[in-house]
C-alpha cells in the first residue's frame, strides 16, 4: 500500500496541535472546495485527499497509529496481538511472527491465514439543495482510483452512504476496506426543508386577503396558482400535496409543500386611499 503522508498533505508539521490541525483543515478545504473550484478535477482530488488527512489525524486514536506504525498504522491492533503472542522467552520472535511480518511486508508467503481488511475511507460531498432534488452521478477519485457512484434524489444533510469495497486494499488477501460518503446539503434562501417535506413563507397583499383571488407562488419545482379565500389571515397555513422534496430512493414520490401567508400591508398611501380607510374604520364602529 503506498504511503500517503498526511502531515504533507495538511500542509503541517508533526508536532502541530488539535486545534492546529483543525485550523489547517478549514483553510484548505475553504480553498479547495468543488463549489469554488466548478470543472477543476485537481482542485477535486486535492479536496478529498485533505479530507482524507483530516478524517485519520484530527482522530487522537488514529494519529497515534498513524505515527507509530507509518502506512501499516491501520493493521496496529494485530500487529500488537501478534508480537505479544508471539514474542519468545529470550525477547526473539517465533516462526509463526516471522510469518505474519512476511505477509504484511511482501517477504514470504509461509503465513497465509493473516488476511486484514483494509482501511475504511471518509469523504464529504458538498450541495445546494436544488442539487439533490434530482439523482445525479458523480465521479469521485480515491487514492488515485475514480470511483462512479449514483446519488440518489432527496438525500439529507448528514446523511451517510456506504460503497461497499471502495476503501483501501485489504493486505494479504483481505477484503477491501469500504468508503464512507457523509452528505452536507446547504440551506436554501427561501425554502426550508424538513424531511421530504418544503415549507415556504408567501407574502400576502391587504387586499386579496381581504377580499381574496388568485395568487402565483414559487414552488421548488415552477410555478403554482393558488386560490386565495377571502378574509385570509396572516400566518394562515396552505398544504400543496406532492410539492415537496422526492422522498429518498423512492421513485416519483414526494414530500408536501407547506405555505404560510404572512400579510403585507401598503406603504406610501395616497390621501384618497387613507381617507377610505378612516372610512371604513367608522363603518366599521358604527356596525359594532
Amino acid at each position: 500500500m503506498e504511503f500517503i503522508d498526511y502531515y504533507k498533505t495538511l500542509e503541517i508539521p508533526k508536532t502541530v496541535s488539535d486545534a492546529d490541525i483543525k485550523a489547517a483543515y478549514r483553510k484548505l478545504a475553504r480553498k479547495y472546495h468543488p463549489d469554488l473550484n466548478p470543472n477543476d478535477n485537481t482542485a477535486k482530488k486535492k479536496f478529498q485527499e485533505i479530507n482524507e488527512a483530516n478524517e485519520v489525524l484530527s482522530d487522537p486514536e488514529k494519529r497515534k497509529k498513524y505515527d507509530e506504525y507509518g502506512k501499516d498504522w491501520k493493521h496496529s491492533d494485530e500487529i500488537k496481538k501478534s508480537k505479544q503472542r508471539q514474542q519468545t522467552s529470550n525477547g526473539g520472535f517465533s516462526d509463526d511472527f516471522s510469518d505474519f511480518f512476511s505477509s504484511m511486508y511482501g517477504e514470504g508467503s509461509r503465513n497465509k491465514r493473516a488476511k486484514f481488511k483494509g482501511q475504511d475511507l471518509n469523504a464529504e460531498l458538498h450541495f445546494e439543495l436544488k442539487e439533490v432534488y434530482h439523482s445525479q452521478q458523480q465521479t469521485l477519485t480515491i487514492n488515485g482510483k475514480n470511483i462512479r457512484i449514483t446519488i440518489p434524489a432527496g438525500v439529507e444533510n448528514g446523511q451517510i452512504i456506504k460503497i461497499p469495497g471502495q476503501g483501501s486494499a485489504g493486505g494479504n488477501g483481505g477484503s477491501n476496506g469500504d468508503l464512507y460518503i457523509t452528505f452536507s446539503i446547504a440551506n436554501h434562501p427561501i425554502f426550508k426543508r424538513e424531511g421530504s417535506n418544503l415549507y415556504v413563507n408567501v407574502d400576502l397583499d391587504l387586499y386579496t386577503a381581504i377580499l381574496g383571488g388568485e395568487l402565483l407562488v414559487d414552488s421548488f419545482d415552477g410555478k403554482v396558482k393558488l386560490k386565495v379565500a377571502p378574509e385570509t389571515q396572516s400566518g394562515s397555513k396552505v398544504k400543496l400535496k406532492g410539492k415537496g422534496f422526492p422522498m429518498y430512493k423512492k421513485e416519483n414520490e414526494f414530500g408536501d409543500l407547506y405555505i404560510s401567508y404572512l400579510l403585507k400591508l401598503p406603504t406610501h398611501l395616497s390621501e384618497k386611499e387613507k381617507a377610505l380607510f378612516v372610512e371604513l374604520s367608522k363603518i366599521r364602529s358604527d356596525e359594532n
